[in-house]
């Protein structure tokens, strides 16, 4: 009966292998050496497959990819390193069995092979996700197939299950297998860090790695979204997959490292699963809470929210427009530019608007301004009927802009900016997740309005009441 044998969480910075960092290395030699121990534990865990999660390969909004080509190989000449290269054999078996457990489970799964890559657009080439960790586990004598897995923007419900028809698959293919999570944390852990500087981002680091040494899964699978999205992580997927992979099994955690001399955060550490708990029930009860939690949400919806809710599932499921209420509130009334947002698991799903009302009153720009957000916002595809039930909506009402004179009369948290350049402008709302800097702030709306660096730019602020 097959079986997993060991797994671990790894970071994979190319600056980690001599060939690319050099003198780098100095300053990451307590991750190195942590590398060095765990792929040299894993190896000595005889497995016959060694399965890799990685968030840097042909990655799909909705969907898990597994390469399904025979043979797996790349190198790091992307970062300097053309000679550190490998060719490794794929297991189809364990492949095969993973596909097919998992779309039982109905996790969508992208098989990527020569063929479906090019429809795909997609490079097949083990990414650097992989080929790090790969490094070290060669270096300790690793000669065994090897499966590439990488990470979706799916549901962190549906990522943990997909390990759940992993460890289930693992069983079925009957073969002693071993578990690489790819992943670094925080990318804002200092000034100048790659991803900028957020406070959050130790807050995060701290956080996933007390969680893993009291191996407490569902704080790590219920991290508050805020933070994640603050801490700016590549890693917390993968891990999740990991967990679902383990769960059910009484498991040993140890972090062997953590530092962050370059404003990321490096872990290294070890899951050993042992022995059985009895049944898989996480799996279900995260299932259960996440339905519960929108259950209570729909409850607690003010009037404005409903509204919009209820003007895209009438649009999606019979393709009409509903008419406002009849008994409108005084808001309701009002003429303003409105703003509706859709987000699903966290993640934006939709968001469009108006910054003057075109409306009749404030209920007409609810209902056509949620129709937008779901189906004409082009930077996603249209809301399906399918999806209605997983959506959370807000609901902006603005205040009129008013220009500011200077980046000092503008705060994220309290206004809303709206920048403009001849006949371009760009919009972007207050309090949003992740935007904690004013400089921030006038980028990205810059960006929205495709003002390029030294043009010139006026701008206004505009408060909103923002409706849940």
């Amino acid at each position: 009966m097959g079986r997993l044998v060991y797994s671990c969480i790894a970071p994979h910075p190319p600056l980690m292998v001599p060939e690319v960092g050099g003198r780098s290395t100095e300053k990451v030699q307590n991750t190195i050496r942590a590398m060095r121990k765990v792929a040299q534990r894993l190896v000595d865990a005889d497995p016959q497959a060694v399965v890799f999660f990685t968030p840097h390969g042909p990655m799909f909004q909705d969907a898990i990819s597994i390469l399904t080509a025979a043979k797996l190989e790349g190198d790091l000449g992307e970062f300097g390193a053309p000679q550190v290269r490998f060719n490794c054999t794929n297991d189809l078996e364990l492949v095969d069995c993973i596909i097919r457990l998992s779309r039982q489970r109905g996790i969508p799964i992208v098989s990527l092979d020569d063929r479906s890559a090019r429809q795909y657009q997609a490079d097949v080439r083990l990414d650097h996700g992989i080929l790090v960790p790969l490094y070290y586990l060669k270096e300790a004598g690793l000669t065994v197939p090897i499966v590439a897995i990488t990470m979706g923007l799916l549901p962190r419900e549906d990522l943990f299950a997909f390990g759940v028809a992993l460890q289930e698959g693992i069983k079925e293919a009957g073969k002693r297998v071993a578990l690489v999570a790819s992943g670094d944390l925080s990318h804002r852990l200092l000034p100048g860090a790659p991803a900028g500087y957020n406070p959050k981002g130790t807050e995060f680091d701290e956080y996933i790695k007390e969680a893993l040494e009291k191996f407490d899964v569902k704080a790590i699978v219920q991290v508050p979204e805020n933070l994640a999205e603050s801490a700016g992580e590549c890693g917390l997927r993968t891990i999740i997959m990991l967990l679902g992979a383990l769960d059910g099994f009484q498991v040993s955690s140890r972090v062997y490292s953590y530092e962050g001399p370059y404003g990321v955060g490096y872990l290294v550490a070890e899951l050993i699963p042992e022995q059985r708990q009895g049944s898989k029930k996480l799996v279900e009860r995260l299932y259960e809470e996440r339905k519960n939690y929108i259950a209570e949400i729909r409850k607690k919806e003010s009037p404005l929210v409903r509204l919009a809710r209820e003007s895209l599932e009438n649009y999606i499921r019979h393709g009409r427009i509903i008419e406002p209420p009849t008994d409108l509130s005084e808001e309701m009334r009002e003429r303003a530019g409105v703003f509706v947002s859709i987000k699903k698991h966290g993640m934006l799903r939709g968001c469009i608007g108006t910054i003057v009302p075109t409306r009749e009153n404030v209920a007409e720009e609810v209902i056509h301004n949620a129709i937008k957000a779901g189906v004409e916002d082009p930077r996603f595809s249209p809301v399906t009927l399918e999806e209605l039930p997983e959506l959370v909506y807000s609901v902006d009402v603005l205040k009129p802009p008013e220009p500011v004179s200077g980046m000092e009369e503008l705060d994220p948290q309290r206004y809303g900016v709206i920048v403009r350049s001849g006949s371009k402008s760009g919009l972007l709302l207050p309090n949003l997740e992740g935007i904690d800097t004013v400089e921030e702030q006038v980028e990205i709306a810059k960006r929205k309005a495709g003002i390029f660096p030294g043009e010139k730019f006026e701008m206004e602020r505009f408060e909103v009441i923002r409706h849940t």
